[in-house]
């Protein structure tokens, strides 16, 4: 589009380059460790892991959205694909129909490739994959396909966070953004609320790796971004600490303008219910007290929930 910088993978499609990422893609696929799972099943043949899903990616939904961050949304909406399934089953998931329950249908990369294509056509500023991390190859299959057919917008890698730093390797000149949650640093948290004990240093990694790929936010004139590292903190209920961890990780060892949003929105969802630290939703002064530690930490790039985030020194405006 007139006045966009040219999406990374563009350039990586015209140098002949993507067969050979897919080459690799599938040769992790084969005994699989796409990702920190690594299962060893022949995803390939259509086998089943930690993540159930087999050769092709299941698509629950797809369409503009409007409710993302303020860069990735715009003013046209963010051209999101939901897949369902996951590889972290958190047993407080908001949308546990898909990624519990599997909701959704099989679609093949053509078809894939095809649904970028359209949300494209609608004006959508870039293509948000909503948990991608277990369905490396078969979407970058279809981001061959469409860029082969005219696909021109940022690539959206939107995970949760639980992303081997070996398959994020080969997606260096694919992804433009990179868009992952960085859930809890407590051990004990991850091997109580998902399947994955080793979420807090696989997380840790894989950031890391992102940030090396594409660094800090970058918006265009009119705020829509266009590459560059966009992190999600979701405040739990009794979490403040942890909270606080998470962010002083990121503005310590990323960079303290790493855009982060500070969700509020949790609430008792799934299995949560059965959890007493889980049964309830943040109080309004737990979730002070981790905005107030952002603004300690110096992280200028803070949003807050329901407010615009601030880009500027000085701290976060509610």
């Amino acid at each position: 589009m007139k006045g966009q910088t040219e999406p990374v993978y563009v350039a990586t499609f015209r140098r002949g380059e993507m067969e050979k990422i897919l080459v690799a893609l599938r040769q992790r696929a084969r005994y699989c460790e796409l990702c920190p799972h690594r299962c060893g099943v022949d995803r390939q043949r259509d086998e089943r892991g930690r993540c159930r899903t087999g050769r092709e990616a299941v698509v629950a939904s797809f369409g503009p959205h409007f409710g993302e961050e303020r860069p990735i949304s715009g003013h046209r909406g963010s051209g999101t694909i939901f897949f369902a399934h996951c590889n972290l089953f958190c047993l407080f998931c908001q949308n546990d129909d898909i990624s519990h329950g599997g909701h959704g249908r099989p679609v093949s990369p053509a078809t894939l490739a095809d649904i970028m294509l359209s949300l494209q056509a609608q004006g959508c500023h870039n293509i948000n994959l909503v948990t991608p991390s277990h369905v490396i190859p078969p979407f970058v299959e279809a981001l061959s396909l469409a860029a082969a057919d005219g696909l021109r917008i940022p690539l959206v890698y939107n995970s949760g966070g639980y992303d081997s730093v070996e398959s994020l390797e080969l997606l260096a000149g694919l992804v433009d953004i990179y868009m992952p949650d960085l859930k809890f640093l407590d051990p004990e948290y991850a091997r109580a609320w998902t399947i994955a004990p080793d979420y807090p240093a696989v997380a840790k990694e894989a950031i890391r790796a992102m940030h090396r790929q594409v660094g800090d936010l970058q918006c265009a004139a009119d705020g829509v971004a266009h590459r560059g590292l966009l992190v999600r903190h979701l405040v739990m209920p009794g979490a403040t600490a942890d909270s606080r961890a998470v962010l002083r990780f990121l503005a310590e060892e990323i960079s303290p303008s790493t855009y982060v949003n500070i969700m509020s929105q949790y609430r008792p969802c799934g299995e949560a219910y059965r959890h007493r630290q889980l049964n309830r939703r943040p109080s309004a002064e737990e979730y002070r007290a981790v905005i107030e530690e952002a603004r300690r930490l110096g992280l200028t790039r803070a949003e807050a929930q329901g407010a615009p985030p601030v880009d500027r020194p000085g701290g976060i405006q509610r």
